[in-house]
């Protein structure tokens, strides 16, 4: 059966319902006997009741979590040596590419140790050179040889440790991103992890959360998370691309982590975020109010409207949302269920409907 066809068929039960209501109420279904016997005993007052007609709709099964947006990539940026800060390059609140030099440290005494040994490198290879066309013409041993190679090597190894502390002494930028408030100002001494400013990366930027962990295996990669911050109306959407591989032995829950692409960077590291994880969606679906459930031994029911009475019926119940419960066995769409006097309700007592409603479809 079609949708549309679903659709019509619902419609025309719904009306049916009404009419049927309407009509019991004004009377235009009573028999006109004369019989004492088959009349409602005049003592016997009708139970005022509210009512809904059931439709079945879109289900899905929520949860709800707070979460905080991160940065895609956050280092604060320090010294690896000490020494007095010569230049800083960027400015406060600046975009800056990965590798562009943003702070430098004093190198003095290493440019000399550099230029000192610029001049033993070069005497060394050139004895090397020398010591090398000897031995061709056997004119020196093997071991004169390798001690002047040796010697080379060992000037070379003490080139690449100046560089590498050269390195050390200029701050550059790891990664694409802005650079926060500076710490520090030119001629200031700073020690080994000393912080001089923070550099962030918010294209994109990630939305973490967690999920109890009954509902841990309904976490996959690829799923979509609605969520809201504080100072954006409109409901954002991510995507979780990353779950932690165990559940945390504190708070029994699961750390997910979601990607929001921020291209307009409307979302700054560190906000709260409200989160909102469809675990389930189904089509329809048919629920009732959480308020028309009663628990039994063994089960769950309700009460439906029949005939001017109400008529208990067992049923099977399955997803539950803050304000419906979906009903897997004992209802039908047109099923008109009591909202309220369900504490009063008995089967079979005469009832009358006060107010009506109809679900959304």
């Amino acid at each position: 059966m079609s949708k549309l066809v679903k659709r019509n068929f619902s419609i025309i039960l719904i009306l049916a319902v009404i009419v049927f209501i309407v009509g019991n109420k004004a009377g235009w279904f009573e028999r006109k006997s004369g019989n004492a016997g088959s009349a409602q005993p005049s003592g016997q007052e009708l139970l005022p009741v509210q009512v809904v007609v059931l439709t079945a709709s879109n289900l899905s099964d929520l949860i709800y979590a707070t979460g905080t947006i991160l940065a895609d990539e956050q280092v604060d940026l320090s010294a690896e040596v000490s020494g007095r800060i010569t230049s800083i390059r960027f400015s406060e609140g600046s975009a800056v590419r990965k590798g562009d030099l943003l702070a430098t440290i004093n190198d003095a005494e290493l440019l000399a140790q550099q230029q000192k040994n610029s001049y033993t490198l070069k005497l060394a290879e050139e004895r090397e050179a020398r010591q090398k066309s000897l031995l061709a013409k056997e004119a020196v041993s093997q071991e004169v040889y390798d001690r002047a190679l040796t010697e080379l090597n060992t000037v070379q190894a003490e080139a690449a440790l100046i560089q590498a502390q050269l390195q050390k002494t200029r701050i550059v930028a790891p990664f694409d991103g802005t650079i926060g408030l500076r710490q520090v100002s030119e001629g200031a001494y700073v020690t080994p992890g000393q912080r001089i400013a923070s550099l962030t990366r918010t294209v994109p930027v990630k939305l973490e959360f967690t999920v109890p962990e009954r509902f841990a295996a309904s976490v996959s990669r690829g799923e979509k998370v609605k969520f809201t911050v504080e100072n954006i109306e409109k409901e954002l959407e991510a995507v979780v691309y990353a779950t932690e591989p165990r559940i945390d032995p504190v708070t029994r829950a699961l750390t997910v982590r979601a990607l929001y692409p921020n291209t307009r960077n409307e979302l700054n590291p560190g906000a709260y975020a409200r989160v909102e994880f469809r675990l389930h969606h189904l089509s329809d679906a048919i629920t009732v109010p959480a308020q028309a459930i009663i628990p039994e031994l063994g089960g769950f029911k309700v009460f439906v409207y029949r005939a001017g009475k109400a008529e208990a019926r067992s049923v099977s119940i399955g997803i539950r949302t803050n304000e419906a419960v979906q009903i897997v066995d004992g209802l039908k769409a047109g099923d008109t269920v009591l909202m309220s006097g369900i504490l009063q309700a008995r089967s079979g007592m005469p009832v009358r409907i006060d107010k009506l409603t109809i679900q959304n479809p």
